[in-house]
């Protein structure tokens, strides 16, 4: 994956952005419903750990739940999608997922970058968290790796898909964390923070032009 961006970059059709922009709405209207389903879960699942004195883990869920109320709230405002530069900008990336192939633009491309790097950074939280509290080694045991939705907008790319890219980054993070070392990522200033040329490997994003 080259971080320089295409010198050229082609607009799409207007018939195009409104068929993207219609896709959009729906995946959008989806994902909020599902928010507000994960919400109550994040919830069940902090009284749990409180109930099981894993005290650490439990600070970790409250923060994460936290962040997704937040989430909430930015996305129940109102969106203006015809200003969106993705929605006009044409495709400059091809990648695979799940033994398909995919194209999207930068936007799409920085969208998957921000799920490997929001999951590594609550896999850290989560692994650190677990080796804390004495518990066992068990990323998928995480709420967090369960739910995979921190920083996802309901735009550019479908739900499955960044839940994907957030647990290839949590896995590695978790591993970190609980280990207390870095072999995937860094820690600096408060920061975690996952390679750059493992990023680069996980997505194996191809320049179209």
């Amino acid at each position: 994956m080259s971080s320089a961006q295409p010198l050229r970059q082609q607009r799409l059709s207007q018939e195009r952005q409104q068929q993207l922009i219609e896709q959009q709405r729906q995946r959008a209207a989806a994902y909020n419903q599902r928010l507000e389903q994960q919400l109550n879960l994040a919830q069940q699942r902090a009284q749990a750990l409180e109930q099981q004195r894993r005290l650490a883990q439990y600070r970790f869920q409250e923060q994460y739940l936290g962040r997704l109320r937040q989430q909430r709230l930015a996305l129940a405002r109102s969106y203006d999608y015809s200003n969106d530069p993705y929605f006009y900008t044409a495709p400059s990336y091809g990648y695979s997922y799940d033994g398909r192939y995919y194209e999207t633009n930068q936007y799409g491309a920085d969208l998957l970058r921000q799920a490997v790097r929001y999951g590594y950074e609550e896999g850290f939280r989560a692994g650190r968290a677990d080796r804390q509290d004495g518990w066992r080694f068990d990323p998928e045991g995480s709420y967090a790796y369960q739910d995979a939705n921190y920083g996802y907008t309901g735009r550019y790319i479908d739900q499955p898909e960044y839940n994907y890219y957030f647990r290839e980054g949590f896995r590695r993070g978790y591993e970190d964390g609980y280990y207390g070392r870095s072999q995937y990522g860094r820690y600096s200033n408060g920061n975690y923070s996952i390679l750059t040329s493992l990023l680069t490997q996980i997505l194996n994003l191809r320049a179209l032009r």
